[in-house]
């Protein structure tokens, strides 16, 4: 059990429904902001499903009756959500910490960059590309990890998704973050045979590395 001074680490089985981790976020949020929670590190996976951002181009939907199609209120575009992907939505208060949302956005990176290091995976980040890359043989540049996040009253939410084993040929229904000359991949896809478990495992071994 934790009290409202502690970081509240939850998992949730099987798949959660995006209404319901948009509804449990809004009241986090608030509960935090008023004093009335701890900060919440929530660890999920969805079924299939397209989120938009608020800088989304409708274009960059190709195929919009394939998934649900949710409207998130996080920064960025569009982006993927489902089976084989551990997204992890982030509930910090920054008026304890630090009211700097670029420092928050690059801490988010360096979890998920010293996270896969544990893999043997060299997570890279990019100017003008948010999130987190592997470089591919000829050169190629895969992203494995989003970032996406949205700011109230200085406490955050939404935050980030890794790529385990999801279906990666769902991404095809979209432009996944507006950027059309990359692609996406996964820790299997890498060749790496990493169960969710094991990157639960390294997340929460990192956090302390990173937000102390």
């Amino acid at each position: 059990m934790t009290t409202k001074n502690d970081i509240e680490w939850k998992f949730s089985e099987g798949l959660t429904s995006y209404e319901e981790a948009l509804e449990t976020m809004e009241n986090r949020v608030a509960d935090i902001h008023a004093g009335n929670a701890s900060e919440l590190v929530w660890f999920v996976e969805h079924p299939p499903l397209y989120t938009a951002g608020t800088s989304a181009q409708e274009a960059d939907l190709l195929a919009p009756k394939r998934f649900p199609v949710h409207y998130a209120g996080r920064g960025g575009q569009y982006t993927y959500h489902g089976p084989g992907q551990r997204v992890v939505y982030v509930m910090l208060d920054l008026n304890k910490r630090s009211r700097d949302v670029r420092k928050y956005i690059a801490d988010l990176e360096r979890w998920i960059i010293e996270t896969l290091a544990e893999f043997n995976v060299h997570g890279e980040i990019r100017e003008g590309r948010v999130g987190v890359w592997v470089e591919r043989e000829g050169g190629r540049e895969d992203k494995i990890a989003a970032i996406g996040v949205r700011v109230r009253k200085w406490v955050t939410f939404h935050g980030i998704c890794i790529n385990v084993e999801p279906d990666l040929s769902h991404y095809t229904g979209i432009v996944p973050c507006g950027i059309s000359e990359h692609g996406v991949t996964s820790l299997v896809d890498l060749g790496l045979p990493v169960t969710m478990d094991d990157l639960d495992a390294s997340l929460q071994k990192n956090w302390q590395k990173v937000f102390g």
